[in-house]
């Protein structure tokens, strides 16, 4: 199942599954700011690019793909960016699993039409949440085994982080006790 095509995956919180299916992530709240810019128009907001963005959940696994959660499509959403480039995703920290670096997947579309289709993709990238960050979260309920994956990995280590991350590392601000708030540059 392709979760573009999926009714209602267009939505700026996308803690609960759409289309049919019932499951609700839990987790620390963490609000995911991305701001799309066009590097062919001088870093000018890339008004209109759609923002898919997904990543797994406290237990470090994908709705889609874990056997368990197959059935559910949450923490996965579409949105387009607005007049100043951004868009903006309400969801949970995403859990460490073994074997990476705590990251949340996103890729660019030249326009929703494009992204809910499937259609050509502009980049696909990862966003690197901050050691700080996770290690605060990690220590809360409901993350089971994400220290430990934690410890296990750095990022320079990450399959996807090992060739440099500057570019990828989300600034977190916030507290796990209330919310967290993720913010990146896209350029594009």
């Amino acid at each position: 199942m392709n979760a573009l095509t999926t009714s209602g995956i267009v939505r700026s919180d996308i803690t609960a599954s759409v289309g049919g299916a019932s499951g609700v992530a839990r987790g620390v709240p963490l609000d995911i700011n991305l701001r799309v810019v066009d590097l062919s128009e001088g870093s000018a907001p890339f008004v209109g690019a759609a923002v898919y963005v997904w990543h797994c959940d406290g237990d470090g696994r994908y709705s889609l793909y874990d056997p368990a959660i197959a059935n559910e499509n949450y923490l996965r959403g579409v949105q387009a960016a607005d007049s100043d480039g951004w868009v903006r995703f309400q969801s949970i920290y995403p859990g460490a699993y073994p074997g990476r670096w705590p990251h949340v997947h996103f890729e660019i579309y030249p326009s929703l039409d494009a992204a809910t289709s499937a259609g050509t993709k502009l980049r696909t990238s990862q966003l690197a949440l901050p050691e700080a960050a996770s290690r605060q979260v990690y220590g809360t309920s409901g993350y089971g085994g994400s220290l430990a994956s934690l410890a296990q990995r750095s990022l320079s280590s990450d399959m996807v982080f090992s060739d440099g991350y500057s570019l990828q590392m989300a600034d977190v601000s916030g507290s796990a006790d209330s919310k967290l708030t993720a913010t990146l540059d896209v350029p594009v």
